[in-house]
């Protein structure tokens, strides 16, 4: 497995995909661990099968080509390009509303380099089939035991770094002057990887149990990653990972987590249902994510549950906003980009 660069097809962004070996590693924290949570342990031994993760934070250069996806979605059905029928509609992408007040989710920004925040958890793994369609290489959130491991990068104390280096690798309430920074402008962690302590933090697949990892520890060690994951069962908490620009060193460490709270963060949206896909406030203003490829690729069914929505309330939010015409749907694929240059849709 080699590094390698990607340029989203039909745009000239491009993003970097670096390689994580395959390993175990002890997820959570040590009950000496200063300022952690109980939610942080018991400890446990988890095996990671190697994987691709993205060296930076996904930035609003890389998503706002997706958001634009809602027009695009029905400009392809107006002049029929790659119709959604019966036969493909399980592949089919949902692109997020046009933004009612770009304000709230542009608060920090919306320059191309700036880490993209307040999409949901459902508008992140959304992106991540879409990316999947263009790119013909599967993407997905990176489950909480592959974030955990990539970011300690084979350390084991609370941050990648020594608690004296935590400036040169993190932007955080210490630094950052309350405002997100242009992705990779600290120091990486020793794998490669950039911002993974602060700046926004980033969604994984899981659900917050209640109970910490007790699951986990009580299954035979290591656990593999796969059986580690907490596939959602609610709508929240959620577990985002790495801490953000508002928060304390303390927040940031490697194994801290922090758990969505969906109501709260839509308190200020004034739709009915409240948007599927965007968030209003802090600290969602705070929340990202970055992308993970598999070295080994799953079946297609599998695929389509790393990307769809996971319970009734979602879906059901969703097809009401597309009843509106407040979110679209389409079917994408590599071929897409000529598709639309040859109908006139697209440069």
């Amino acid at each position: 497995m080699v590094s390698y660069d990607e340029t989203i097809p039909g745009t000239t962004v491009t993003y970097r995909m670096l390689p994580v070996p395959g390993g175990t590693f002890r997820m959570g924290s040590p009950d000496d661990e200063a300022d952690r949570s109980a939610d942080e342990g018991p400890v446990h031994e988890v095996r990671v099968e190697p994987f691709w993760m993205g060296r930076c934070e996904v930035t609003w250069g890389e998503y706002k080509p997706y958001m634009a996806a809602c027009d695009l979605f029905k400009a392809m059905e107006s002049a029929r390009i790659n119709k959604i029928t019966p036969a493909n509609e399980a592949d089919a992408v949902t692109a997020p509303s046009n933004l009612y007040d770009p304000t709230t989710t542009f608060t920090h920004g919306e320059e191309p380099l700036l880490p993209a925040a307040t999409m949901t958890q459902f508008a992140a793994r959304q992106y991540t089939k879409w990316l999947s369609g263009l790119t013909g290489r599967f993407h997905r959130l990176p489950t909480e035991a592959e974030w955990e491991y990539a970011c300690r990068a084979g350390s084991t104390t609370p941050w990648s770094c020594d608690a004296d280096g935590f400036d040169d690798v993190a932007w955080h309430a210490g630094n950052a002057d309350d405002t997100t920074h242009d992705v990779g402008g600290k120091q990486p962690n020793p794998w490669g990887f950039h911002d993974m302590h602060g700046n926004v933090a980033e969604w994984v697949l899981d659900e917050l149990a209640p109970d910490g990892y007790s699951h986990q520890a009580s299954l035979p060690q290591p656990v593999p990653a796969a059986d580690a994951a907490v596939w959602p069962t609610h709508l929240s908490p959620r577990v985002v990972r790495g801490g953000s620009y508002y928060d304390e060193a303390d927040r940031c460490r490697s194994a801290a987590r922090r758990g969505s709270e969906d109501t709260a963060w839509k308190e200020i949206d004034p739709n009915l249902p409240k948007s599927p896909w965007w968030y209003t406030e802090e600290p969602s203003l705070g929340v990202g994510m970055r992308i993970v490829r598999p070295f080994a690729e799953p079946e297609v069914a599998v695929r389509q549950r790393w990307w769809d929505a996971d319970i009734e309330s979602i879906r059901a939010d969703a097809a009401d906003r597309l009843l509106q015409g407040r979110g679209a749907r389409g079917i994408v694929s590599p071929t897409l980009p000529a598709e639309l240059k040859a109908a006139g849709l697209a440069n």
